[in-house]
């Protein structure tokens, strides 16, 4: 109890992997969406309804690879401030 009242452990690396998980829920589920809006767009204007389509699986991957890369930039952080404190403490 005292390491989380003194900041000496931290609670913020566990929280960013629910963090990961919710922004690639939030990615899949953007891709569903922009997919299903393409289908849609299709009847409309079927050149710009494919460009959606083909677009939504990109925009996807690539927002949870920058969910990826946010998260990991993160945990390096900490494990950076682990290994100072562990340095110090010898």
């Amino acid at each position: 109890m005292r390491d989380l009242l003194f900041f000496d452990a931290m609670v913020t690396p566990k929280i960013v992997t629910l963090i990961y998980w919710l922004l690639l829920t939030a990615s899949a589920v953007m891709g569903l969406v922009l997919l299903s809006k393409g289908f849609g767009m299709m009847k409309y204007s079927g050149f710009a309804g494919f460009g959606m389509v083909v677009a939504a699986p990109i925009l996807a991957a690539v927002s949870a690879l920058l969910a990826r890369i946010y998260c990991e930039i993160m945990i390096v952080l900490f494990k950076m401030n682990e290994a100072l404190q562990h340095i110090r403490n010898k």
